[in-house]
């Protein structure tokens, strides 16, 4: 039996390292593989994108959308994920749910910026559930169960004209 210490690769199955740039009887002396001069032929050159001179291909072709900064990102739970929790014994259906007794039941991973209450699914608990956003679905889903949906989220608040 082989031990630990004597495992090898098969004789045969793994070549050696070029060694380059070691005289012109190696077969890779004086450039090295490299060809001749210029900018390539020197050590630490990362050229990606550069077109020589030209317009590289990335800055010709058109930019599209926006990258919002402030955008707020919702984890969102589905109402069949939240049942599920409750037959599973994780989540009280009795007590009031919010992010963090989603998260403490592993329902969701983390709140991010807040909770958003999707309605897929059906619910058959009576649930009183926080969260930063609802969907109109999910909120009629849970008030036709017998429970209660508070939205966190501020309205926007839209000028009168005088």
């Amino acid at each position: 039996m082989t031990k630990l210490n004597e495992l090898a690769p098969r004789e045969g199955s793994t070549k050696g390292r070029m060694r380059v740039g070691r005289g012109p009887g190696s077969g890779k002396g004086k450039t090295g593989g490299r060809g001749v001069k210029g900018q390539k032929a020197r050590s630490g050159v990362a050229i990606n994108g550069f077109e020589g001179g030209q317009m590289p291909l990335h800055m010709r072709m058109p930019k599209r959308g926006f990258n919002n900064p402030f955008a707020l990102d919702f984890a969102e739970v589905n109402l069949w994920r939240i049942e599920q929790a409750i037959a599973a014994g994780k989540l009280d259906a009795k007590k009031a749910i919010d992010g963090a007794a989603l998260v403490a039941a592993g329902v969701l991973r983390r709140q991010k910026d807040g909770v958003k209450l999707l309605g897929k699914g059906e619910l058959t608990s009576k649930i009183d559930i926080t969260v930063y956003a609802a969907t109109a679905g999910a909120k009629a889903a849970v008030e036709k169960a017998g429970g209660s949906v508070t939205v966190t989220r501020k309205e926007k608040v839209v000028a009168e004209e005088a």
